[in-house]
Protein backbone atom coordinates (compact mmCIF):
# COMPACT_ATOMS: atom_id res chain seq x y z
CA UNK A 1 0.00 0.00 0.00
CA UNK A 2 1.55 3.42 -0.97
CA UNK A 3 2.23 5.67 1.93
CA UNK A 4 2.31 9.18 -0.10
CA UNK A 5 -1.31 10.55 -0.51
CA UNK A 6 -1.09 11.21 -4.05
CA UNK A 7 0.29 7.88 -4.86
CA UNK A 8 -2.53 6.18 -3.49
CA UNK A 9 -5.10 8.42 -5.98
CA UNK A 10 -2.61 7.12 -8.53
CA UNK A 11 -3.75 3.54 -7.83
CA UNK A 12 -7.37 4.18 -7.39
CA UNK A 13 -7.43 5.85 -10.61
CA UNK A 14 -5.34 2.86 -12.51
CA UNK A 15 -7.71 0.75 -11.25
CA UNK A 16 -10.58 2.55 -12.28
CA UNK A 17 -9.28 2.98 -15.74
CA UNK A 18 -8.25 -0.53 -15.70
CA UNK A 19 -11.90 -1.45 -15.41
CA UNK A 20 -13.38 0.97 -17.81
CA UNK A 21 -10.54 -0.47 -20.84
CA UNK A 22 -11.67 -3.67 -20.38
CA UNK A 23 -15.33 -2.67 -20.65
CA UNK A 24 -14.49 -1.08 -24.05
CA UNK A 25 -12.10 -3.90 -25.25
CA UNK A 26 -15.29 -6.55 -24.47
CA UNK A 27 -17.47 -3.88 -25.98
CA UNK A 28 -14.99 -4.04 -29.64
CA UNK A 29 -14.98 -7.88 -29.53
CA UNK A 30 -18.97 -7.71 -28.57
CA UNK A 31 -19.60 -5.87 -31.98
CA UNK A 32 -17.24 -7.70 -33.96
CA UNK A 33 -18.33 -10.62 -33.09
CA UNK A 34 -22.31 -9.58 -33.96
CA UNK A 35 -21.21 -8.05 -37.25
CA UNK A 36 -19.43 -11.18 -38.35
CA UNK A 37 -22.77 -13.26 -37.31
CA UNK A 38 -25.25 -10.83 -39.19
CA UNK A 39 -22.63 -11.11 -42.50
CA UNK A 40 -22.64 -14.55 -41.82
CA UNK A 41 -26.28 -15.36 -41.86
CA UNK A 42 -26.65 -12.28 -44.99
CA UNK A 43 -28.10 -9.61 -43.51
CA UNK A 44 -27.28 -7.00 -45.68
CA UNK A 45 -28.68 -4.09 -44.70
CA UNK A 46 -27.99 -4.51 -40.59
CA UNK A 47 -24.63 -5.67 -41.63
CA UNK A 48 -23.75 -2.24 -43.37
CA UNK A 49 -25.05 -0.40 -40.21
CA UNK A 50 -23.12 -3.14 -37.89
CA UNK A 51 -19.68 -2.19 -40.06
CA UNK A 52 -20.56 1.25 -39.12
CA UNK A 53 -20.78 0.88 -35.39
CA UNK A 54 -17.94 -1.39 -35.17
CA UNK A 55 -15.81 1.06 -36.77
CA UNK A 56 -16.85 4.08 -34.62
CA UNK A 57 -16.67 1.58 -31.26
CA UNK A 58 -12.64 0.86 -32.61
CA UNK A 59 -12.03 4.00 -33.33
CA UNK A 60 -13.12 5.72 -30.01
CA UNK A 61 -11.16 2.90 -28.24
CA UNK A 62 -8.05 3.93 -30.07
CA UNK A 63 -9.07 8.13 -29.83
CA UNK A 64 -9.13 7.64 -26.31
CA UNK A 65 -5.36 5.62 -25.81
CA UNK A 66 -7.16 2.27 -24.90
CA UNK A 67 -5.96 0.56 -28.18
CA UNK A 68 -3.03 1.30 -30.53
CA UNK A 69 -4.11 3.37 -33.22
CA UNK A 70 -2.42 0.59 -35.69
CA UNK A 71 -4.20 -2.15 -33.42
CA UNK A 72 -7.43 0.10 -34.46
CA UNK A 73 -6.80 0.01 -38.19
CA UNK A 74 -5.70 -3.84 -38.03
CA UNK A 75 -8.67 -4.36 -36.34
CA UNK A 76 -10.69 -3.04 -38.86
CA UNK A 77 -9.27 -4.28 -42.00
CA UNK A 78 -9.64 -7.69 -40.60
CA UNK A 79 -13.04 -6.96 -39.74
CA UNK A 80 -13.78 -5.49 -42.99
CA UNK A 81 -11.95 -8.69 -44.92
CA UNK A 82 -13.83 -10.91 -43.16
CA UNK A 83 -17.36 -9.47 -43.83
CA UNK A 84 -16.42 -9.27 -47.55
CA UNK A 85 -15.37 -13.02 -47.62
CA UNK A 86 -18.44 -14.14 -45.70
CA UNK A 87 -20.65 -11.73 -47.85
CA UNK A 88 -19.27 -13.33 -51.14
Amino acid sequence: MPNIKSAAKDVKKSRQNRVRNLDTKSKIKTYVKKTKAAALQEHKEAVVGMVSESYSVIDKAAERGIIHKNQAARRKSRLMKAVNKLAV
